[in-house]
């Protein structure tokens, strides 16, 4: 899953970044309006976490340029206002949910992750192919009924090519989506990234490598 998380509060943002990314996030984290709208139209993301009151261009007009320029992405939005009145406003404007500070970190992973699965269309709770068993929710892997211990990068890599449903994933699009914009598109940590993945999976392989175009699973 990638995440845009526009926070003006910047230990907060770095904060919430560093516990989405130990949740196998992908983070991009921007300061203001501006940059949370050059990034939202530029990027691909699942969800936006938008501070309601951020500088520059405000919380509320963000998300009302984003839902008339038809960006898929969800959107949640957070502000120190949590009355009725003020969820209801921020909802009216196109945001897809309301979250009041100061909030638990769980419940905003849970949210996250209700949210990311309406995009485009639901996800299934669980995926499994080729006796490979993923569970989002619980961040749990099973091979054959064997657990598999996976790091957050290995976990959202197999989450991605299980999501692809056969289909082939180019590198490019794995580096999209399981990792944030501060990675360089020359780096092999794709090819290390799926060579742990796959040894850990074990045998039969179920990761096929595709010359010039990607992996699938």
């Amino acid at each position: 899953m990638r995440v845009l998380v526009a926070e003006d509060e910047k230990v907060l943002a770095r904060v919430v970044a560093a516990g989405l990314r130990r949740e196998t996030m992908a983070v991009d984290v921007v300061h203001d309006g501006d940059a949370a709208l050059e990034r939202a139209l530029t990027n691909d993301y699942d969800v936006i976490v938008l501070d309601r009151d951020l500088p520059a261009v405000h919380g509320d007009d963000v998300c009302r340029q984003l839902v008339a320029r038809r960006v898929p992405a969800r959107i949640i939005m957070l502000t120190a206002a949590g009355d009725l009145r003020s969820k209801v406003e921020g909802l009216s404007i196109g945001a897809d949910d309301y979250l009041a500070k100061p909030f638990d970190f769980p419940e905003l992973v849970a949210r996250l992750r209700a949210l990311a699965r309406r995009v485009p269309l639901a996800h299934p709770p669980v995926l499994a192919r080729a006796g490979v068993r993923l569970d989002p929710a619980r961040r749990e892997v099973f091979r054959d009924g064997r657990y598999v211990a996976l790091s957050p990068k290995e976990f959202a890599v197999l989450e991605i090519l299980l999501r692809a449903e056969g289909t082939v994933v180019s590198a490019e699009d794995l580096l999209e989506k399981a990792w944030d914009e501060n990675i360089s598109y020359f780096t092999n940590s794709v090819r290390v990234t799926v060579m742990t993945l796959r040894k850990k999976l074990g045998d039969p392989p179920v990761i096929e490598t595709i010359t010039g175009a990607g992996y699938r699973l």
